[in-house]
């Protein structure tokens, strides 16, 4: 139980413009205790980002999203919010070399399809990765 208390604390935005995928993602995340926010396009997980940059400490994005780029929305979220990590998922390859430079430490990619706790396992990370930041 107190995993939970702690995860609750913790909000991560997840966007995604697959329905099911932004549905599955969510659900399994709220189930392990986390404050989640889903945002069905790259428009809309910015201006959701943009609106309490603070309050976010993971972004998971999907890759192959219409609209802004996810290097661009990427890029976009961690300068709006310099404490914030980002999982970029993908079935295909993305080259992160770019984003990876630009936020050492900060972003990750994680091939789809994953098992959940490959999903659990990345936000742990990240969420690591900013406690030792601090």
């Amino acid at each position: 139980m107190t995993g939970t208390n702690i995860n609750s604390s913790v909000r991560i935005l997840v966007v995604d413009d697959e329905p099911a995928l932004l549905k599955m993602v969510t659900a399994y995340l709220k189930r392990l205790g986390f404050d989640v926010t889903a945002a069905s396009s790259s428009e809309n997980g910015w201006t959701t980002l943009a609106a309490a940059p603070d309050q976010f400490a993971v972004a998971v994005l999907d890759a192959t999203m219409s609209g802004v780029g996810v290097e661009d929305l990427a890029t976009q979220m961690m300068t709006a919010s310099p404490r914030l990590c980002v999982i970029v998922a993908s079935g295909y390859p993305v080259d992160m070399s770019v984003l990876e430079e630009s936020a050492p430490g900060r972003v990750m990619f994680l091939h789809k399809p994953f098992a959940p706790e490959m999903l659990a396992g990345a936000v742990r990370r990240m969420i690591g990765t900013q406690e030792e930041s601090v």
